[in-house]
């Protein structure tokens, strides 16, 4: 929906008066801080299509307006101006965090979200690059009776060991089989990959040996995910300071919930991986944000030049996005360099 600029230019001062101090606009604050020469009555009757157009709402105790997550969206989409940001700051800031790019990945990472976190004020996380679990080669050691050993050896000689329970009393030459036939066929794989050929190539073997290697993928791959952390929160305890998220029991409830369960957020991290630059989630105008209080701003980062995840930062709705959002950005763009320096 088209606003004129005179609308729009009102809209704007709104979003920014009310960000700055949270407390509901009226029509005289507005002609002091939108430079446009108009009388209160006409602000009135813009702001009363604002609100018929469903950006902007009353609420009961006041005579002032506050924006709704459709206001925000306009604002965020058309009516931002994007402070610049200086890079060498937020490189400073890393490097702070202990960031001399030798470090580990997963340290690296980790140092990502409380970058986010410190220059936001809000609480910085990282969706973790989904490490694949590419094996060598396995083995099968008979225990007992149904019960076999499954050793899983990585490329890195890293080894894991998972409890097989089976429905078939399997001989010592059916494990060395089937062992022998994974690591000739699919050694140096990733087990996800060795999953979706299993059903099709397999037919030809017996029942018993082709459940056992499918048993073993399985087991394998959650073997080998088990040890990767998939997301780094940092500052979770910034939102407890922020009124409008922690304001009550309920508020306060969803934000641990978010935090403990970290599903709902996943997902959102997850999908916005797939789109490109930043992205910004909006509290009740999208069903990925647990809380109508709540914005979400992300990019995804890269690691050997394909997106292997995304960062963001959690905050209110009621955030400077004109700060947070150059903040992401920059520190996707940082992150994906040192990782490549770090490979």
């Amino acid at each position: 929906m088209q606003l004129d600029s005179r609308a729009q230019t009102l809209l704007k001062a709104l979003v920014e008066r009310y960000i700055a101090d949270g407390q509901p606009v009226g029509s005289r604050a507005l002609s002091k801080i939108s430079g446009l020469e108009l009388s209160p009555a006409t602000i009135r009757n813009v702001m009363a299509d604002l609100e018929e157009m469903g950006f902007v709402a009353s609420p009961h105790t006041s005579a002032g307006r506050v924006p709704t997550p459709r206001g925000y969206r306009i604002f965020v989409d058309t009516l931002l101006t994007v402070d610049a940001i200086d890079e060498n700051a937020v490189v400073a800031r890393m490097q702070k965090q202990g960031n001399n790019f030798q470090n580990s990945s997963q340290k690296i990472i980790t140092n990502a979200a409380q970058v986010l976190s410190s220059l936001s004020q809000f609480a910085g996380v990282v969706l973790t690059p989904r490490k694949e679990s590419v094996f060598q080669q396995i083995e099968f050691l008979r225990l007992s009776e149904k019960r076999i050993l499954l050793v899983i050896v990585s490329p890195n000689g890293d080894v894991q060991n998972r409890l097989l329970i089976t429905d078939v009393d399997y001989t010592p030459a059916q494990l060395v089989r089937s062992a022998n036939y994974i690591n000739l066929h699919y050694g140096g794989l990733s087990l996800e990959h060795v999953r979706t050929r299993l059903q099709k190539e397999l037919r030809e073997l017996q029942d018993d040996m082709t459940r056992l290697m499918q048993a073993a993928v399985e087991t394998g791959s959650d073997a080998m995910s088990d040890d990767s952390e998939t997301m780094v929160i940092s500052g979770e305890r910034n939102l407890l300071s922020v009124t409008d998220l922690s304001s009550n029991m309920s508020s306060l409830r969803k934000l641990f919930d978010m935090f403990e369960q970290k599903t709902g957020l996943m997902q959102l991290l997850d999908i916005s991986g797939k789109a490109t630059g930043v992205q910004i989630y909006i509290g009740g105008e999208s069903q990925l944000v647990p809380m109508e209080e709540m914005s979400i701003v992300t990019a995804p980062y890269q690691q050997g030049g394909k997106v292997v995840g995304t960062l963001g930062v959690i905050g209110p709705t009621r955030m400077a996005y004109e700060r947070v959002i150059p903040i992401v950005d920059i520190t996707a763009k940082l992150l994906s360099n040192a990782l490549a320096n770090n490979h």
